[in-house]
């Protein structure tokens, strides 16, 4: 689920939310917030804080939109993640733009090297797909895989076979 700024700031942000996992009978696991990279770094010492306690319940994190925003690597290793979500903006160019594929090359690398799973957003081409799986990126979405659908259509989807 996506986190705003606004929720971010909520004074009971945390106890919401453990409230909630309760309500609805959840471990924290089942739960992934995530927040994008220059919602997070509006704050980075508040950011930080509120995420540990998330962690504390056990709920999953992710930096969205990771590359459009003015992250300092220092925050990073900081704030306790489990996942970086690599933004579409640099995936989509791979194949023609060197300077995408470091990107894409390094962001990975460096992730990984702080234990951090990558996701690669916005896949969309099969030569996207192989470069990324060669860097080892751990989750790939994109119109590649499926294109949006109703909540109804994704168990049919799920069990028929598919050509990617």
């Amino acid at each position: 689920m996506n986190l705003s700024v606004q929720q971010l700031r909520q004074a009971h942000l945390v106890e919401r939310v453990a409230s909630v996992l309760r309500a609805n009978e959840l471990a924290g696991g089942d739960l992934e917030l995530e927040i994008t990279e220059s919602a997070a770094m509006l704050n980075p010492e508040v950011a930080i804080e509120i995420f540990n306690a998330l962690r504390n319940i056990g709920v999953e994190l992710a930096i969205d939109d990771f590359g459009t925003g003015y992250s300092s690597l220092s925050y990073l290793k900081l704030l306790p993640i489990q996942r970086l979500k690599l933004d579409r903006t640099f995936v989509k160019d791979i194949e023609t733009d060197p300077n995408d594929a470091a990107i894409c090359s390094a962001t990975i690398a460096l992730a990984h090297a702080l234990g951090i799973e990558v996701v690669a957003e916005g896949v969309e081409t099969e030569a996207q797909r192989d470069y990324l799986l060669h860097r080892e990126a751990d989750i790939m979405q994109g119109f590649l895989f499926a294109k949006p659908m109703p909540a109804e259509a994704v168990p049919v989807f799920l069990n028929s076979p598919r050509a990617v």
